[in-house]
């Protein structure tokens, strides 16, 4: 008898098979009439707030985003949380230093739903650099879950992202990629302002579009076009092509924003750390030469 390895040294997540049946066309209308439930306020910044303004949110959105990734979070955990922090803010004025608060009960949330061993509260809490104390965080949660009627089932962008990959004629591993390419697109949206009121199947559309373009898919089939697979999707989708390309625009130049955004911090970054060294390599002031 050979000698087997009977420890676990890889913590893996066991999962279940893909399910067919959930990939069908009766599943998707259901979603498709049920996505406007969860749509937040989009002007809840003039009608509901009074201290938070967008730029705060951005601010916050990057921080879970951050702690998401960091945390190896499931894909659909982001998104989800945000749908629950645009819909709290819709109900419930709430005050600027509670909002990594808010945003870090949200995720709390979140993780309970969508993974199989969620984020804790003492963790959340050393992410907010222990100025939110696990308590508040408990008692925040019943909070949000009142103003949310204890309807966490929100659908979200993700929920569509595979119905639509489902119907396109690609390869498994091309699939793969341009899978992952569409839920950053989508945790991209989930951040900006200017998508709180965009139905989730148009989000999830329009990433998936981009996410085709940006692989430049469309030289190995015809149907990938940018006209076709628009024309497609949003008969999918039951909305307006041009409604649809308008997102997929958006989607890109938001892409390219951030980008850039990215490209400037990095090279301000390099600067600050070459100016350091300079300055480090200077000759010591002698102690002689200052006057005290």
């Amino acid at each position: 008898m050979e000698d087997q390895l009977l420890c676990c040294e890889v913590d893996s997540i066991r999962r279940a098979y893909q399910d067919v049946n959930l990939l069908n066309d009766r599943v998707l209308h259901t979603m498709l009439k049920a996505e406007e439930t969860y749509l937040p306020s989009p002007n809840y910044f003039k009608c509901v707030q009074k201290e938070i303004v967008p730029k705060m949110r951005k601010i916050v959105a990057t921080w879970m985003l951050e702690v998401c990734e960091e945390q190896k979070c499931e894909e659909e955990v982001f998104p989800l949380a945000m749908n629950y922090l645009d819909r709290f803010l819709s109900v419930e004025a709430t005050r600027k230093t509670r909002l990594q608060l808010l945003g870090a009960t949200c995720m709390f949330l979140a993780s309970k739903m969508k993974e199989t061993v969620p984020l804790t509260a003492e963790k959340l809490c050393i992410y907010t650099d222990n100025s939110v104390q696990p308590g508040e965080l408990l008692q925040m949660e019943l909070l949000v879950l009142n103003k949310l009627k204890w309807d966490l089932a929100s659908v979200t962008p993700h929920d569509f992202i595979e119905h639509f990959l489902s119907k396109l004629k690609i390869y498994p591993s091309t699939k793969q990629i341009l899978r992952k390419h569409a839920q950053t697109f989508v945790a991209l949206c989930a951040t900006d302002v200017n998508f709180i009121a965009s139905p989730p199947s148009m989000v999830a559309a329009g990433s998936v579009v981009a996410a085709v373009q940006g692989l430049y898919l469309k030289s190995q089939d015809a149907s990938l076009s940018s006209q076709n697979l628009t024309n497609f999707l949003s008969q999918v989708i039951r909305s307006d092509p041009d409604c649809l390309r308008s997102c997929q625009e958006q989607i890109e130049s938001l892409l390219e924003s951030s980008l850039r955004q990215a490209q400037q911090l990095s090279s301000s970054t390099e600067t600050k750390r070459v100016d350091e060294d300079v300055d480090l390599s200077c000759t010591p002031t002698d102690v002689r030469d200052i006057n005290i």
